[in-house]
This record gives C-alpha cells, structure tokens and sequence, in this order.
C-alpha cells in the first residue's frame, strides 16, 4: 500500500468517522429526555452556596 493510498482512505474514512461521532455527540446533546440534566448544569455556576474544602 503506498502512501498516497493509505493517505487517502485515513481521510475519506476518517472524515466519515470524525461525522458521524459529531452527529451521535448533538443527538445526544438535544435528546427531549435530557434537557433536564443540560438544564440544571447550566444553573449550577448561578447558585448561591458556600464552597467549601471539607470534603
């Protein structure tokens, strides 16, 4: 296999992959069933509690 090749198929099939991990990534991320989660971790830098090193 020459590099011309092996340079070829790692960017057809890598740009396929590197896609569909982009599409599975913002299905998750708009999933109905998870936008109480995104939700309240959006929230989180917007309550008022004492941090505290006790852990």
């Amino acid at each position: 296999m020459t590099y011309h090749a092996l340079s070829s198929f790692a960017q057809t099939w890598g740009l396929l992959y590197f896609v569909l991990m982009f599409a599975a990534a913002l299905a998750y991320a708009l999933w109905p069933s998870n936008r109480s989660t995104f939700d309240a971790a959006a929230n989180v830098p917007l309550e008022d509690r004492e941090i505290s090193d006790d852990r």
